[in-house]
């Protein structure tokens, strides 16, 4: 149709509508068509104004968005709007036509007219010169029941009056179960399982849904001073203590948000009184926004002026700082946690945790800035599941489904009276299997409506139907059989009767009329209730249980855990054998290299450096390869390790691995089991401190009741004694044999030096090393 229509150059009655309104959009087209407009047009008349579209008012809200907007083409011109209708004869939705649109648009009128200086005039027309007054008087009784007349009208009459929530069934229910609870508690209720004295913590309250009752209990035992741990599952966002923060948030991007700001202003954040807030916005002149308000009063309150102080400090970091570290900050260091956590109660310091985390996902992989932050949290807010910890004693309130493998001494089945199973519960495509007379597999099959169902599907719907019906009931076995000691089935409903098939009709049903029931005063509200008791068994002596109780007592907390932490030290980096002979003589200070590997070319290493290096890592990798192969890959090696070396120094250095790696007396230390470049950590008593050690082994072999450290030095010449070696070498080698004697309890560790260059080999005696450890430890 669209595609002939396009073909042909053809335009239906709602092209005209749609491409009107599309045109007085357009941001090149759209002022330039209201401004030629604006020459002609005066007045706007509308009649049927309730059977008019959305799109219809669109048009004309553009048409009229000159006529209010100060002098036009032609000033001086009286221009006006005229609608009149009766939404109650709303009946062309099939057209578009929406009754809210009406209420809607004469809403934007009439501010738009009055913010001209304008007058705006909404009259009622009371008098119809259509009908009788019998007619009427019958239209008016039929349509005086609230159900009947739902949807016929928006007329501002119709919600002036005030509604009475706090007796809604759900409240009145929630009521009822919280006066049960804080009457218990009061009275020091036992337990007759268990002989105990009932706690908050022994209270479960299951719903089948979280709906408006959730909201009610929660709110009713607050009230009475009961602790409770709030739902078990709740969207981040839809927190009271998160939209504190979003309206934070919201302040610090557009400080000229007052309603934010106002938010802000009373929650626990500032805690700020209703008074005070009502003189801050009340009493300031037209035009002058909230927050310039605060600061023009901070002059003459202190208190007014830390609030103005903090605002100043949270706008810079929100400005420069990523989310989750503005918001750790405000929260631990400014202390908004804990006052939140006192108004709000624990549960929501386990959703300032979410949110946290929330906020630090985001940060990785979410869009940069405080601003688009708000936006996701805000659109995209994640739903989190709260696990219900029983030792904090709270009421605990929960859904059948979530409260699956727990139990609690008192449990309390709260029912909401709607139907087991809606017709809206079930998807639009149902999955179904072919009898395999047409179809052998699964299909799915869209679910119509029921003026055009066949027999299959109506079929499928009922099987639904039956199915949803046995959980339903499974979900009050479920429910029932959470208790230990206390079970209360209870339940509330609207206007209609309740389902006979709900989980309180079910109950009652059974154990109403059963002997074992009895009736009885309810002790908070004086209804009456059936009690069904089977056991005659005495209760169990609360006296013993009381010994219990005072057993499981904590212990007075230790006077240490109040006490100022001993002040900070900040540890040494660990000592590196290698330098650890600076330690023996207090007087020279190691010098710290600030040159810069890159910028500072001429403190590249030397060629003794880079030629140690390169002997270090040939015999650290070629006792790995093939004889035959080493040569071969040492030479490639040193051709590019030592490019920029004279060719003889090249051979010299291969001359000087090959005859350490054919020398016999260094066969066992380049044995296939002997390991290489071993890094080594552990702690050493110096001078009465413990220092952590850290380096690495050239070369280590273990072998039958012997440990071999071998440490390779370049030295140019090679000293040929024991007494020409520096003590540094020695002392290197002493704290690696310290270190790995606790390793090897039972084998003996020697050490030697592999001086590269002769090649030769020096042994330390056992007692040499003691000397130089005895030296640095002060031992």
């Amino acid at each position: 149709y669209e595609h002939l229509k396009r073909a042909r150059g053809f335009l239906d009655f709602n092209d005209l509508i749609t491409r009107t309104v599309n045109l007085l959009a357009r941001p090149d087209a759209g002022p330039w068509v209201q401004y030629k407009l604006d020459q002609g047009i005066d007045h706007i008349l509308l009649d049927e104004a309730q059977d008019t579209s959305p799109d219809q008012w669109e048009v004309v809200k553009r048409l009229a968005e000159e006529f209010f907007a100060g002098l036009g083409a032609r000033d001086n011109v009286h221009r006006t709007v005229f609608a009149v209708g009766d939404e109650k004869q709303s009946i062309y939705s099939f057209q578009g036509a929406a009754p809210d649109s009406f209420a809607d648009s004469r809403l934007l009128f009439s501010g738009r007219v009055r913010d001209a200086n304008a007058a705006f005039a909404d009259l009622k027309l009371t008098w119809s010169f259509r009908s009788t007054e019998d007619v009427l008087a019958a239209v008016d009784r039929v349509f005086a029941d609230p159900v009947v007349r739902r949807g016929i009208s928006h007329d501002p009459d119709d919600w002036t009056q005030a509604v009475d929530h706090a007796h809604a069934p759900a409240v009145r229910i929630a009521e009822s179960v919280a006066a049960t609870i804080a009457g218990w508690i009061g009275a020091g209720e036992v337990i007759e399982g268990r002989g105990k004295t009932l706690r908050p913590g022994d209270v479960l309250v299951l719903v089948r849904k979280r709906d408006r009752f959730v909201h009610a209990l929660t709110r009713a035992l607050k009230r009475r001073d009961i602790p409770v741990a709030g739902a078990d599952r709740l969207s981040l966002p839809g927190h009271i203590a998160v939209k504190d923060l979003i309206a934070l948030g919201h302040f610090l991007v557009q400080p000229e948000d007052d309603l934010s700001l106002a938010a802000v202003l009373r929650s626990p954040i500032f805690d700020v009184s209703e008074e005070m807030l009502f003189a801050l916005a009340g009493a300031r002149p037209s035009g002058l926004s909230l927050i310039a308000s605060l600061r023009q009063q901070a002059g003459a309150s202190a208190a007014l002026a830390a609030i103005v102080a903090q605002f100043d400090t949270w706008s810079d970091e929100a400005a420069f700082r990523p989310v989750f570290e503005f918001y750790a900050g405000a929260l631990a260091r400014d202390g908004l946690r804990k006052k939140m956590i006192a108004r709000l109660g624990p549960e929501a310091g386990d959703i300032l945790d979410e949110f946290l985390s929330f906020c630090l996902a985001e940060e990785r992989t979410g869009l940069p800035g405080l601003e688009s932050f708000l936006s996701t949290l805000e659109n995209a807010g994640p739903e989190i599941k709260r696990e219900m910890d029983q030792t904090r004693d709270e009421v605990r309130v929960m859904t059948v489904h979530a409260a699956k493998g727990l139990e609690a001494p008192v449990v309390f089945l709260v029912d909401g009276g709607s139907a087991p199973f809606s017709d809206q519960h079930l998807p639009r495509l149902m999955p179904f299997d072919g009898s395999g007379q047409h179809w052998d597999g699964k299909g799915y099959l869209w679910r119509s409506a029921t003026d055009v169902a066949n027999g299959f599907s109506r079929a499928a719907s009922v099987r639904a139907r039956e199915l949803a019906d046995d959980e339903y009931r499974r979900l009050l076995y479920v429910g029932m059989t959470r208790a230990e000691d206390r079970l209360i089935v209870c339940g509330y409903h609207g206007k209609r009767a309740p389902n006979t098939g709900t989980w309180h009709s079910i109950v009652s049903r059974a154990l109403v009329g059963a002997p074992e029931s009895i009736e009885r005063q309810h002790p908070a509200t004086g209804e009456t209730v059936h009690r069904f008791h089977v056991t005659k068994l005495p209760p169990v002596a609360q006296a013993a249980a009381e010994q219990v109780r005072q057993a499981q007592q904590f212990e007075p907390l230790p006077k240490s855990l109040f006490q100022p932490l001993p002040p900070f030290e900040d540890l040494p980096r660990p000592l590196s054998p290698s330098g650890a002979s600076a330690l023996i003589d207090e007087a020279r200070q190691a010098v710290v290299d600030t040159g810069s590997p890159v910028l500072d070319t001429e403190a590249e290493p030397g060629f003794a450096v880079m030629r140690g290096l390169a002997l270090h890592k040939l015999l650290q990798m070629l006792p790995g390869i093939a004889e035959t192969e080493r040569r071969d890959a040492a030479e490639r090696y040193l051709k590019r390790a030592g490019a920029q070396w004279p060719e003889s120094e090249r051979d010299k250095a291969l001359a000087s691995v090959a005859a350490i790696l054919a020398d016999s007396r260094f066969a066992q230390l380049f044995a296939p089991s002997s390991r290489a470049e071993i890094a080594v950590m552990g702690s050493l008593e110096i001078k009465g401190k413990l220092r952590s050690i850290s380096g690495k082994i050239d070369r280590l072999a273990v072998t039958s009741g012997k440990v071999s450290i071998v440490d390779y030095k370049t030295n140019r010449p090679a000293p040929t004694a024991l007494a020409d070696v520096p003590p540094a070498y020695v002392l290197q080698l002493a704290l690696y044999r310290a270190l790995l004697q606790p390793l090897y309890p039972g084998y003996e560790v020697s050490a030697a030096l592999l001086f590269t260059e002769a090649p030769r080999l020096i042994e330390l005696p056992p007692a040499v090393m003691d000397d130089a450890l005895a030296r640095l430890t002060g031992a």
